[in-house]
């Protein structure tokens, strides 16, 4: 079974975790219609603080099931939804995608633009767990595991279920880094 849907999820207050729903509607260089990261600038409080006129590259967040299972063998349960993204994916590798790939699901199409970075409030969802999705690799180098950031290229709706079609860009690729 390629590339999929698993879920999807909104909230338009800036809580952690989002509802889930049926579909989402996706609006091109805005983001995901009714949730509160929806805007052509960024939505993130803390973002929001330090320059509201930078552009939104936070307009969709994705994060692989497979983390879920991954976590569950360390005893956190995670559901989809749980960590705020919008939509929960199975059978892509998300994390190794470079920057400016392209995720087509439905009609709509979302560019990849980075890393999420995951914030201390996941520990409000259960304690430890931030360390878990945020550990040092090989000296130096750091994993983040809690998903990727995108920009809605083209609106559609999304479902669970949906296909997803990935359209690498040009090469070079450059690695995801935080947005």
């Amino acid at each position: 079974m390629g590339a999929r849907v698993v879920a999807v999820h909104r909230d338009a207050e800036h809580t952690f975790s989002k509802a889930s729903y049926d579909e989402i509607l996706l609006l091109e260089g805005l983001g995901v219609d009714g949730d509160a990261h929806c805007g052509a600038t960024v939505q993130h409080r803390s973002r929001v603080r330090r320059d509201p006129s930078q552009p939104n590259l936070r307009q969709v967040h994705l994060i692989h099931a497979e983390l879920f299972e991954d976590v569950a063998a360390d005893g956190f349960a995670v559901a989809p939804g749980g960590l705020g993204e919008n939509i929960t994916t199975s059978g892509i590798d998300l994390l190794g995608l470079p920057v400016g790939a392209r995720l087509t699901v439905g009609d709509a199409v979302i560019t990849v633009t980075g890393l999420r970075n995951p914030c201390v409030q996941i520990d409000g969802l259960q304690q430890g767990l931030t360390k878990r999705l945020v550990r040092k690799v090989g000296g130096d180098e750091v994993e983040r595991l809690a998903g990727v950031m995108g920009i809605v290229s083209r609106s559609g709706v999304v479902r669970p279920d949906a296909t997803i079609e990935v359209t690498l860009p040009p090469e070079p690729h450059l690695p995801l880094t935080l947005v």
